[in-house]
């Protein structure tokens, strides 16, 4: 009974069993969103949330924060539909490609300003953020990309099934495996997490940080590139709003899920299980006929509990932990050279 009680008061269990009380309560009220049809729907409609959650819980551990997500996920998508549109005989795969190189660009135009310049990573990306939505509009004129203008294949692809799953969720997983295998099993995860909890510490045991920084905001970039070309392909349509502040919706997920803004704390599953959670939020409150407006209230709401419980959280840590001394300032720095 003590290790269930011991096991429930972390973070990613305690959300796991929120998730899927929220699920059954939901389905109470509303029985038909306990369909299988209606849970495979919302699953896949996770999907996008979830892959772009996992990157920005990496970059957020940095200490840093990636507000043009949305912005490149727009832009990429844009280029892709457009491509595609113009060269109906193109290979999905390179199409796909594209729309990744555009994203992996633009992340490391913010990875050199943050890593390089060492300017501040909430200015940088606010910047671009604007920069990219507007690019959006400039290289489309304004016009939208529809469903009759692109290949069937570019937009069959995202929902095809194999092995009773679509492309989506595969798509989903393997990113889910990546980033698990990234943050828990590599030298660039582990130095993600140093330099999140001490940068000067990071620095003088011999962490390249501007490389990291570069190359953590190009992966997002990326991974924000690929969701651009599986969004317009399977809403069927590209315009200049594409996931127009879904940026809040992705760093909502990852507070959610128990990364901390301050750095050095996050798991790829809390990140998973906070998009998860915004998810189900979602796609519940069209069932129960809520207005979607609540749904912003709703998210911001759960947004200030989770942070609430964080900064607990840390008083609770504060107060454990004995007072810094030099033996115990060595003993952090040693742990973060063994971690490098």
């Amino acid at each position: 009974m003590n290790a269930v009680m011991k096991l429930f008061k972390q973070r990613e269990p305690l959300l796991a069993l929120m998730v899927v009380a929220l699920v059954l309560l939901v389905g109470l009220r509303a029985p038909v969103f306990l369909t299988s049809a209606s849970l495979a729907n919302l699953l896949t409609d996770s999907t996008l949330l979830i892959m772009l959650a996992l990157t920005q819980m990496l970059v957020i551990v940095t200490r840093g924060i990636d507000l043009s997500v949305a912005s490149n996920l727009a832009l990429s998508g844009m280029v892709a539909a457009m491509l595609a549109a113009a060269n109906p005989g193109l290979p999905l795969p390179l199409v796909v490609l594209a729309a990744m190189l555009v994203g992996l660009a633009l992340g490391l135009v913010n990875g050199w300003l943050i890593g390089y310049l060492a300017l501040p990573p909430i200015v940088i990306t606010l910047g671009t953020m604007s920069v990219y939505r507007g690019l959006v509009f400039v290289i489309s004129n304004g016009a939208w990309v529809s469903a009759h203008q692109m290949p069937k294949e570019f937009v069959a692809f995202p929902l095809t099934r194999v092995l009773g799953l679509p492309h989506l969720v595969w798509i989903a997983i393997g990113a889910l495996l990546v980033m698990a295998f990234i943050a828990r099993y590599t030298r660039f995860g582990r130095d993600l997490y140093a330099i999140g909890n001490a940068p000067q510490c990071a620095g003088y045991i011999g962490i390249p940080t501007r490389q990291r920084l570069l190359w953590t905001y190009g992966l997002s970039g990326l991974v924000a590139g690929l969701c651009g070309y599986l969004w317009v392909a399977r809403y069927a349509v590209a315009y200049t709003e594409i996931a127009y502040g879904f940026e809040f919706t992705v760093i909502a997920a990852c507070v959610i899920g128990g990364v901390s803004i301050a750095g050095g704390v996050g798991s790829v599953l809390g990140a998973m299980l906070g998009a998860l959670f915004l998810s189900v939020i979602g796609n519940a409150l069209p069932v129960l006929q809520v207005s979607p407006f609540w749904q912003s209230a709703l998210t911001g709401l759960v947004i200030l509990v989770a942070v609430l419980v964080n900064a607990q959280g840390k008083r609770r840590s504060r107060q454990i932990l004995p007072l810094h001394t030099p033996a115990t300032a060595s003993a952090t720095t040693q742990s973060l050279k063994s971690a490098a």
